[in-house]
């Protein structure tokens, strides 16, 4: 049986989501720059929907599949889970079905949900077999696509009529066993639009961040300018940017289910791009750590192997055709309900997951330059600019 949402939100205040939501940070990081309470990292109680939805999660366990399942239920609705027995031991309070993506769709036979959320990477043959299982046993199916599906960003501002990849813009062999990811996920989303027709809804989300990210392609920033000191920044501060919080993308996930929307949207924010340099000083405004910016060029930082997205997360500079690539035109996205948590809400978050997560994991960076190669870069930029 399915909990209540009063049951839920007991459990989520114990624990139960094992996402290390609202926590505070751990001892001893005070010496390091407090982060004050738990400000923004707790919504309010939202009302519930007007109608009540049975809701299939396919996976649920990942980064984004508990938000989603924590704001179904939050929203009074049903979940069961499909994935290979994972979400019994994180939600054990909820109906499991016990399967396997590469075939094995058994125990969804003669089933039915309103909805089915499906958060599947980049493998056509495992959105082949879901459709194939759940076509007639739903009606709305959501994928989780991505912003990589497009083919040319450089349209600004950029939406979602823009063209996505096709095995012939790739240069890819239609047998090739492994495609590259936006291509893979182009596929998929055909393949979906083709089994449920006037039936899909489809979510291309950017740089997903916030608590629970793994990646470190957001955190890097948080906790080096909680580190203080001077850090090195990419560009000159203008260049645009656009992620989403991975709370505003699940909410926004479960809303057009609730109102039964299909179609294609992006799901990227704030509405209105960000300049670089408004993001890292907004994060730098949640930390009582004394910090300071210098800002290398672009030229300057490929010099020394410095790359945008990868050694600098998040920054994406508008050039070589990428020039919508967070510049991207939502009106779409926020007349059907698509919302924008402060980055203050963000910051704090994520600084409160990374600071609860273990001092192993903690000092284990998987994004951003390390420390030493940070001094490095500063100064040689120093010694050149006089």
């Amino acid at each position: 049986m399915s909990p209540t949402r009063k049951d839920f939100l007991n459990l989520s205040a114990t624990g139960a989501l094992g996402m290390g939501l609202g926590a505070r940070p751990v001892a001893g990081h005070e010496a390091a720059g407090p982060v004050h309470g738990t400000t923004g990292t707790s919504s309010p109680e939202r009302q519930e929907a007007p109608r009540r939805l049975d809701v299939l999660v396919l996976g649920g366990t990942g980064f984004i599949g508990p938000f989603q399942v924590r704001s179904a239920l939050e929203r009074g609705h049903s979940v069961t889970l499909f994935n290979r027995g994972s979400g019994r031991a994180m939600f054990p309070y909820l109906e499991t079905i016990v399967g396997d993506r590469n075939g094995d769709y058994e125990g969804l036979r003669g089933r039915r949900w309103d909805v089915v959320i499906d958060n599947a990477t980049n493998n056509t043959r495992w959105m082949e077999l879901a459709t194939e299982a759940l076509q007639d046993a739903t009606d709305q199916y959501v994928f989780v696509s991505s912003r990589s599906a497009y083919a040319d960003v450089s349209r600004v501002p950029m939406t979602s009529e823009a063209p996505t990849w096709t095995f012939e813009t790739a240069d890819v062999p239609r047998d090739q066993e492994r495609l590259p990811y936006g291509l893979g996920k182009a596929e998929m989303e055909r393949i979906a639009q083709r089994a449920l027709p006037g039936r899909a809804t489809i979510l291309r989300p950017g740089l997903i961040i916030g608590p629970g990210d793994e990646t470190d392609r957001f955190t890097y920033w948080p906790v080096r300018i909680d580190r203080g000191g001077e850090i090195l920044a990419p560009g000159n501060g203008t260049d645009p940017v656009q992620i989403i919080d991975v709370r505003d993308f699940t909410d926004f996930t479960v809303k057009l289910a609730e109102d039964a929307t299909t179609g294609i949207f992006n799901c990227v924010g704030p509405r209105t791009p960000r300049p670089f340099a408004e993001l890292l000083y907004g994060i730098r405004a949640v930390t009582t750590t004394e910090a300071s910016f210098t800002w290398v060029p672009q030229d300057f930082l490929a010099r020394f192997d410095v790359m945008p997205y990868r050694e600098m997360p998040a920054w994406r500079p508008p050039t070589n055709g990428n020039e919508g690539f967070a510049r991207f035109d939502l009106t779409p996205e926020v007349e059907a309900g698509l919302t924008f948590r402060s980055l203050a809400d963000t910051a704090t978050a994520t600084l409160e997951y990374h600071y609860a997560r273990p001092l192993e994991r903690r000092e284990a960076f998987r994004s951003g330059l390390s420390a030493d190669r940070e001094r490095e870069v500063l100064a040689a930029w120093h010694a050149a600019s006089g």
